[in-house]
């Protein structure tokens, strides 16, 4: 009985709900200590929770210009939070246990395979070691990039600090910055170098750990598998439409000021930015009400399953599309790809996309309660916050410390994903000993 108690209180998805409670609690009171702001004064602990939690959930959503107000110690304990939220503390414990040649126990691998969205335990420690060397190879390429471009406006020093902030921030999907005034990219709008290198990290970071590995291993297997056609067709045609419509949009907007380089680089920036990437290189507020609902839709949408970015995933929405189109047709089965999809599969994508839209209507709904916002923005920072994606219309720093502790909240059931998050609060599983009768209802 007592095995049975504490196999159920510590489920592989409680862990994850609980160590990422800690990290969190943890950076909160490190970045509540007067000694990492600038000016010797503490930061609030509300506002230190905020900001852990945006920096471990990967959302780039801040209270406080990450740029001004904390100094060096500040800046580095927000970049380790970052990238153990972005890679997840399991994968961190991992890479210990490998580098002390500890063995990685059967709970380690259910945990791990919890974290990693995987169907199976099988090859588990092998992706943790492929994701962990991918991760540090694409980091250090973006540091060494982001170092050499801003070497030419700043110290050698302080440019190697800011690539590497940079380019773990951007491949993390996490969104913070250190440019000043919350500015995020806006004086790099039309800078290639930049713009290039930020879209690249964000996309490789976007599609997750399993595309990448196929990718890689392409030239020897000659084929794809299914999850990586659909997250390459999804997210290429999700960027495409994206651009197009931003370019449209804000032509005599938000882009009217720029040239065409600017306005192309702006549009394609701004296209990648709702992926869970968090930055910008146009101020949000000042979008149309039209494009910002646009980066709404984005946002919940989201990045791959497994990797740093957050949303109800591409798979997902693929996977709706997919029964619509079945169902309108008079078919049966949601074919892609010619592979047939599982009813579970269909069942599980229609459950995260309810769970995820009744927890921003609810949040939205408090929100605009508390707080004094246009509906629109206060939709628009709930829907960052849950999609992990940071990117604000500039309401987040004058939230009530309720608001805050909310969005705080959204952030976290966003990273670990809300079906985990429903999972690690239910109660242990009983099995059902009987079926109910078929009944029928009318649809429609």
């Amino acid at each position: 009985m007592k095995f049975k108690f504490t196999a159920a209180l510590w489920s592989p998805p409680r862990v994850l709900a609980i160590g990422f409670a800690l990290i969190i609690l943890l950076g909160a009171s490190l970045l509540s200590l007067p000694s990492v702001s600038a000016d010797g004064q503490p930061m609030r602990f509300i506002d230190a929770l905020f900001t852990a939690t945006s920096a471990v959930c990967v959302t780039g959503l801040v209270v406080a210009d990450t740029g001004t107000f904390f100094n060096a110690g500040g800046q580095l304990i927000i970049l380790a939070l970052i990238q153990v939220g972005g890679l997840g503390f399991m994968t961190m414990a991992t890479l210990f246990a490998l580098v002390f040649k500890r063995r990685i126990t059967l709970r380690e691998r259910l945990i791990l395979q919890e974290a990693m969205n995987q169907t199976s335990m099988e090859g588990i420690v092998r992706l943790i070691r492929r994701v962990i060397i991918y991760s540090l190879s694409i980091e250090a390429a973006g540091t060494a990039v982001l170092t050499a471009r801003f070497a030419a406006e700043m110290p050698l020093g302080r440019a190697a600090f800011m690539g590497l902030f940079h380019a773990v921030s951007l491949f993390n999907s996490a969104g913070f910055d250190l440019f000043g005034n919350y500015r995020s990219y806006t004086p790099y709008v039309s800078d290639p170098v930049v713009n290039i290198t930020a879209i690249l990290l964000v996309a490789l970071g976007g599609l997750g750990f399993i595309v990448i590995s196929d990718l890689l291993e392409f030239r020897k297997r000659r084929r794809l598998s299914l999850h990586s056609k659909v997250v390459l067709a999804t997210s290429g045609a999700l960027f495409g439409i994206g651009a197009v419509v931003i370019f449209i949009f804000e032509f005599t907007n938000a882009l009217a000021p720029l040239g065409w380089d600017g306005k192309i680089w702006a549009s394609l920036f701004q296209s990648a930015a709702p992926r869970s990437i968090g930055v910008n290189t146009l101020d949000i507020g000042s979008l149309r009400q039209a494009t910002q609902f646009f980066l709404i839709l984005l946002m919940f949408i989201g990045a791959a399953p497994g990797s740093t970015g957050g949303g109800i995933k591409v798979t997902t929405f693929t996977t709706l599309v997919g029964a619509v189109i079945a169902m309108m047709r008079g078919k049966d089965e949601v074919v892609l790809f010619r592979y047939r999809l599982a009813r579970e599969r269909i069942f599980k994508a229609l459950t995260i996309t309810m769970i995820s839209l009744a927890v921003v209507v609810a949040v939205t709904m408090v929100l605009c309660t508390t707080e004094d916002r246009a509906f629109l923005r206060i939709l628009f920072e709930t829907v960052s916050a849950f999609g992990t994606c940071g990117l604000s219309t500039g309401i987040t720093p004058q939230l009530t410390d309720f608001g805050k502790l909310l969005l705080s909240l959204t952030m976290f059931a966003g990273r670990i994903g809300p079906l985990t998050f429903a999972y690690a609060l239910r109660p242990k599983d009983e099995k059902e000993l009987f079926r109910y009768p078929e009944g029928r209802i009318i649809i429609g």
